[in-house]
């Protein structure tokens, strides 16, 4: 699979993370959630981790999900 591109992530004043997907906020995180993303960063792919944090990253299944009956056209 190829990484995903375009994340970037930055610390803000008030504790919290702000996630960016080209330059736009994807998401904001604080508190433990904050906490548990700073540590899956530091020990993976921080491309991967921030696409799978903000929900934007393939899953597999797309060919899959267009031919079931009730996506047919």
């Amino acid at each position: 699979m190829a990484a995903a591109q375009g994340f970037t992530y930055e610390g803000r004043g008030d504790g919290s993370v702000v996630i960016l997907h080209r330059g736009r906020v994807a998401t904001v995180l604080r508190g433990s959630r904050k906490a548990q993303f700073v540590r899956e960063v530091a020990d993976g792919d921080p491309q991967l981790v921030m696409a799978r944090w903000t929900g934007n990253y393939r899953r597999g299944n797309e060919r899959t999900a267009r031919r079931h009956p009730r996506n047919a056209c």
